[in-house]
């Protein structure tokens, strides 16, 4: 990668950033019977983006990855979605979108970012910061709780 920036998406990108997450998604193959099973587990709401929660990531007008970051009742905010293409997979994508969603969620007042995860991304997380605080039963299994302190 040359130089990636991080950017917010704009509303003619849903479907190219869906795109991307079928492809991230199915690149797990532990995943992939389940999703294609339920292709509607795969959406990125309009709402989002336009609301400015999706970032984007890009080399030379490339996309390469995008994170989604949502408010929380508590006041904190959660990472609800991080998708890397799997070509860039651990050069470094995944984690500077964590490290915007933490600065955005920093700035809109949130102490902490909150993510459940597939538990084979623990170790990603952990290197981001994230500290595991539970489980959740998700629609395809059990989900780790992780925590990073803002």
């Amino acid at each position: 990668m040359r130089h990636v920036i991080i950017r917010t998406a704009v509303a003619t990108e849903q479907k190219a950033l869906e795109a991307l997450q079928w492809r991230a998604s199915l690149n797990n193959e532990n995943d992939r019977e389940a999703l294609l099973s339920n292709p509607d587990a795969i959406d990125l709401p309009l709402q989002q983006i336009e609301s400015g929660a999706v970032f984007v990531a890009e080399d030379a007008g490339t996309i390469l990855g995008f994170a989604v970051i949502l408010p929380r009742s508590d006041g904190d905010a959660e990472l609800d979605g991080l998708f890397v293409e799997p070509t860039c997979f651990r050069r470094g994508v995944g984690r500077t979108l964590v490290a915007q969603c933490c600065s955005a969620a920093r700035s809109a007042g949130a102490s902490a970012l909150h993510v459940v995860c597939n538990p084979h991304a623990k170790s990603f997380y952990v290197a981001c910061g994230f500290d595991e605080i539970g489980s959740q039963q998700t629609r395809f299994g059990v989900g780790l709780l992780m925590k990073c302190v803002l």
